[in-house]
């Protein structure tokens, strides 16, 4: 309890002090036109209040990820409340406030862009097609998932009214909605209520970690795995597990979505720094509540680890389901409110991720091919295709979806980091902040990639000589360019 208590007041601390490191290093400039005042078109570019931008920021990074993600991550052991907070503080803040910044000094550009800016045309070309693929691979896992959860609360036998794929179709059509029309027609309307839905669900799990029987693992067995399942090493495997909640690429595609939005630059640390400080207390919060939980059950044997794959595998070795710990602690600790919650944390929570990601795939394809979106028409031509690629992709299995945007995710945060670590060289500013995040996300990848079963099954020293491998080759090329950089840019 003593190490859960001190990771939620680190990264309370985190905001106020870091923060505002980050910001100075920006230098917010509150006379400075936003994108939402200098292109207003009334679909994409809307001046929107800051709480409302900052409720739509921060489900559009959340959805399930940081309660999924956390639960998952949970079984490594306390080593996920080490990774949550320093992660969150110095990679994932850093990450989605930079991003969100240089965006709103560009007006609106999305992240394709913008790394492509900084890291030459090939790139730029490699992250727009990268990036389209993952929005769209976003937007199919996000669909799957709630999905499958209304059938088992509505279906009825072999009908198709209540099956999977009357859910599928009836969210694909919401999507489409979502995509197509202005940003404050739903989505400014929807997302604030289920932005207080999720926030009041993990108030509730505060108050049951300290409340009900159980406990919580101290941080002093953080440094062994304790996973009863993965072979995958507690390192990489965990910094690819939790995402949403420490770092994640996704954010950075959904950070100009609301630049586009914002009245003032020096709401920027408030919005963007500030959603993600409240996406990891709210992954703290779900890994904590998700152990102790476990560790209260008699019905199984065993280490709170154990207990806690038995709950997610109903006993069995079936791959884990993270929506029944969340079905069941809502249900234990909270009542009837608490099975209200639970269904908007696991159905609308991911819906909320997988629209803004349709949309997120409509501007990147916008941007690229040139054309306005100032009309239906011109909307619908990127759209459509978009979600006849996304329709075939339901059929796919979701365990091989999930692992493939696992790491696509965190591949694209290290372009992010690399991208505005460049920017921050240009102009002069301290360009730290970022490279450190940026090589450690970096190795991470490298490592992950060569090691796991999706990747190349590597032995793990291999795999990690080879993660330093890349390491190294990128710090060589960043500081021997360095010396021949260029005029600054980002003013």
């Amino acid at each position: 309890m003593i190490s859960f208590v001190i990771s939620l007041i680190a990264l309370v601390l985190g905001y106020f002090i870091y923060g505002k490191i980050v910001e100075r290093i920006v230098g917010p400039d509150a006379d400075r036109t936003t994108p939402c005042y200098a292109s207003q078109d009334g679909v994409d570019f809307i001046p929107m209040p800051t709480w409302k931008v900052y409720l739509i920021q921060f489900l559009n990074i959340a959805g399930t990820g940081p309660i999924f993600g956390a639960i998952q991550g949970i079984l490594f052991g306390p080593a996920a409340f080490f990774w949550i907070v320093l992660g969150c503080i110095f990679g994932g803040a850093v990450h989605d406030y930079l991003s969100a910044m240089i965006s709103l000094r560009r007006n609106g550009a999305n992240l394709p862009e913008i790394i492509g800016d900084e890291l030459g045309s090939s790139v730029r070309f490699v992250m727009r097609i990268f990036a389209l693929v993952l929005m769209i691979l976003v937007g199919a896992v996000f669909c799957t998932t709630p999905a499958g959860l209304l059938e088992s609360m509505t279906s009825a036998g072999d009908s198709f009214i209540g099956s999977k794929l009357f859910w599928m179709f009836v969210i694909i059509a919401y999507y489409i909605l979502a995509t197509l029309l202005p940003i404050d027609k739903i989505i400014g309307r929807i997302y604030p209520v289920f932005g207080v839905a999720l926030l009041l669900m993990a108030l509730g799990m505060v108050g049951g970690i300290f409340v009900y029987d159980g406990n919580i693992p101290e941080i002093t067995e953080a440094f062994s795995n304790h996973h009863p399942s993965s072979s995958i090493p507690i390192f990489p495997g965990l910094c690819i597990t939790i995402a949403c909640g420490a770092v994640s690429g996704f954010h950075a595609t959904q950070s100009p979505m609301m630049a586009r939005c914002l009245k003032n630059e020096r709401l920027g640390r408030r919005v963007f720094y500030g959603a993600m400080i409240t996406e990891g207390i709210i992954a703290l919060v779900w890994a904590a509540a998700a152990i102790k939980f476990a560790d209260s059950i008699t019905q199984y044997s065993g280490t709170p680890y154990e207990k806690l794959w038995a709950l997610m595998t109903q006993g069995g070795t079936a791959n884990a389901n993270p929506a029944l710990i969340v079905n069941m602690v809502c249900h234990s600790w909270l009542g009837t409110v608490g099975a209200v919650l639970a269904i908007l944390g696991v159905v609308a929570a991911p819906i909320t991720s997988g629209d803004t990601a349709f949309r997120c795939a409509r501007l990147i394809a916008s941007d690229f091919l040139h054309m306005k979106q100032n009309k239906i028409a011109q909307r619908l031509v990127i759209s459509l295709p978009i979600f006849a690629i996304a329709i075939v992709l339901l059929f796919v299995k979701f365990d091989v979806l999930w692992r493939y945007f696992a790491w696509c995710n965190q591949t694209l945060s290290v372009f992010t980091f690399w991208a505005i670590t460049v920017c921050l060289a240009k102009a002069g500013k301290n360009y730290w902040v970022s490279l450190v995040p940026g090589l450690f996300m970096t190795y991470v990848c490298a490592t992950y990639i060569c090691v796991a079963p999706e990747g190349f099954t590597i032995p793990q020293t291999i795999s990690h000589c080879i993660g330093f491998a890349v390491l190294f080759a990128l710090v060589f090329t960043f500081f021997r360019w360095k010396k021949q950089m260029g005029t600054p840019d980002f003013k």
